[in-house]
């Protein structure tokens, strides 16, 4: 791989300098979006943990120190590898629509707000299914810095205001969640203190009982009689027969990289699909960034979303020809759809009856067979890499406190159709996971593990974790740099945001393709807050970066 001072970018005139360094280290590494929770990661490793202790304490932790993103009571998906990438799975733990969860169940409103539209929360499940199977440390010890956290409280930041003044006006809606954010009557403001004293009794539950205390135990008993008194969907049977998936990744290889993902019900398909598409142009000499480069990247996406569509889904509940989707053959016909000097239309970010007057049809790869997120990681010397994606779908996920139990539930159902006359493939139904944007990210060179990476970002996270893998592969940038460089995200109709970081000429060699460029302002949540861990397999070290647009940070021991 070229060092950046060789490569393109730079011969072009675009300047990038990462505005922090890169972590490093050859004992453990951890990265998530906030520092104390990261902290708790680095705690278990300086407690003789190993990755997969590391990466569940991170993932308690971020439940009080960036509550409107995932948690207790939201969904995830994991990759992980062993043995320096020897081995490889993925967990599913993206929930379930409960058993009540049928389309005449939901008004407009419920569908996104409110006790209706919580899928049965996998997170605890997930969490619970690591530690027994790859942890090292007891529970009491991996959910402490979690507990520490929401007992004596964690310092807002400013990023927190924004979210917890934007929405405002939900929360207030529910008493419990008004308690638990708006303990002086009004949202929470930079460098106040927020306690969560509530949300630590949750996880003290998950530390004595383990997982059974959480979904038949006193945090189900509590979710349960909420829920029944507060006119929701989720019950006891829903939560006492929620069960994690152990699956085998679906993979492809890029210019010599093997690229791992979780298959469907999650979309990370949509990015593999895109780079087999693009696989076909010498990206590097087009320049990062230049008009030319995101015009075909965008274009490839566009084709690569509509797929994403119309085929993405639950596998159990349809067909999804995955491996149609990602299959080489399939990639050579969909670039030969390519207009290299007009911009195409593309639908939107999701399934409509009404697509704009000439937007892309998606293609048949049947016949080629043979929503607010966080991403975090953690590896260890051993050759032990987790990589977790979470999410409660909106901020605050569906708004609602779970009665005494201090978190948020997700509203994922948001995600799923509730027109029984649409034709969606993700009309609701129970027992059926949505379409999941989700896509955590591991890659491989010669079979040893190189990269971690992911976002989130809702339906832009395969558009933005696609730019991430380029800027490292393709221009071989140091993984911060891969973070910090300025993206774009494909809209609906022929629209394209983008950072005001790229350069003007080529905002305006899009437009003169047709495009409709907008503005997203020099730096922007709406293009993701990519975490990443890379790993040099000669040396050992293990180099962390986090994404400035968020509160996250690298910590290495």
């Amino acid at each position: 791989m070229q060092h950046l001072e060789e490569t393109t970018y730079l011969k072009k005139g675009f300047d990038l300098s990462a505005h922090r360094p890169v972590v490093k280290s050859v004992k453990g590494m951890v990265t998530s979006a906030h520092y104390a929770s990261s902290m708790a990661g680095a705690r278990m490793f300086l407690q003789g943990g190993n990755a997969a202790d590391a990466v569940v304490a991170t993932a308690a932790a971020l439940n009080v120190v960036e509550p409107y993103m995932s948690g207790l009571g939201g969904i995830g998906l994991l990759v992980m590898s062993s043995d320096f990438g020897q081995n490889r799975k993925v967990l599913n733990f993206s929930g379930l629509a409960p058993r009540k969860a049928v389309p005449e169940a939901f008004s407009p409103e419920t569908h996104s707000i409110g006790t209706r539209c919580p899928l049965v929360p996998g997170n605890p499940a997930g969490w619970l299914d690591i530690l027994e199977k790859f942890g090292s440390l007891p529970r009491s010890t991996v959910f402490a810095p979690a507990i520490e956290l929401a007992e004596h409280g964690y310092i807002v930041s400013d990023l927190d205001e924004r979210f917890f003044e934007a929405n405002a006006d939900r929360l207030e809606r529910f008493p419990t969640s008004q308690k638990a954010f708006m303990p002086n009557g009004r949202p929470m403001k930079a460098g106040e203190i927020l306690k969560q004293p509530n949300l630590a009794w949750s996880y003290g539950v998950l530390a004595e009982q383990g997982v059974e205390g959480y979904y038949k135990g006193d945090i189900a008993l509590e979710i349960a009689r909420f829920m029944k008194e507060n006119d929701g969907l989720i019950d006891l049977s829903d939560l006492g027969s929620y069960k994690p998936d152990w699956q085998d990744p679906i993979s492809i290889n890029y210019r010599g990289y093997d690229i791992i993902t979780p298959g469907p019900n999650c979309n990370a398909f949509q990015v593999l699909e895109t780079l087999n598409i693009l696989e076909g142009f010498d990206l590097k000499n087009l320049g990062h960034n230049t008009s030319n480069y995101i015009h075909l990247i965008s274009e490839a996406i566009k084709l690569a979303a509509t797929d994403r569509i119309m085929f993405g889904g639950d596998p159990n509940f349809m067909s999804v020809p995955v491996e149609g989707m990602i299959s080489k053959s399939y990639a050579r016909d969909q670039r030969a759809r390519i207009n290299h000097y007009h911009a195409s239309t593309v639908m939107g970010e999701r399934y409509t009856e009404n697509p704009p007057e000439g937007s892309i049809q998606a293609g048949v790869p049947a016949t080629y067979l043979s929503g607010e997120t966080t991403h975090f990681s953690a590896a260890d010397s051993r050759g032990n890499v987790f990589s977790i994606t979470h999410t409660l779908g909106a901020a605050f996920g569906c708004a609602v406190v779970a009665g005494k139990t201090g978190f948020l539930l997700n509203n994922n159902i948001d995600l799923m159709d509730i027109d029984p006359t649409s034709g969606s493939n993700l009309l609701v139904s129970p027992g059926k996971r949505p379409g999941s944007n989700m896509a955590p990210i591991q890659i491989f060179k010669d079979g040893k593990f190189i990269l971690s990476i992911g976002t989130p970002g809702s339906y832009g996270i395969p558009q933005t974790t696609t730019q991430m893998i380029l800027n490292y592969i393709e221009f071989g940038m140091t993984v911060q740099e891969v973070l910090e460089a300025p993206r774009f995200r494909v809209m609906g109709g022929k629209r394209i945001n983008m950072e005001d970081r790229i350069p003007e000429e080529s905002r305006q060699g899009l437009i003169s393709r047709g495009h409709e460029v907008g503005s997203y302002g020099q730096w922007s949540t709406e293009v993701g807050g990519g975490h990443a861990i890379a790993h040099d397999p000669d040396t050992g070290v293990l180099m962390g970066g986090a994404d400035p647009r968020r509160d996250g940070y690298a910590v290495g021991i």
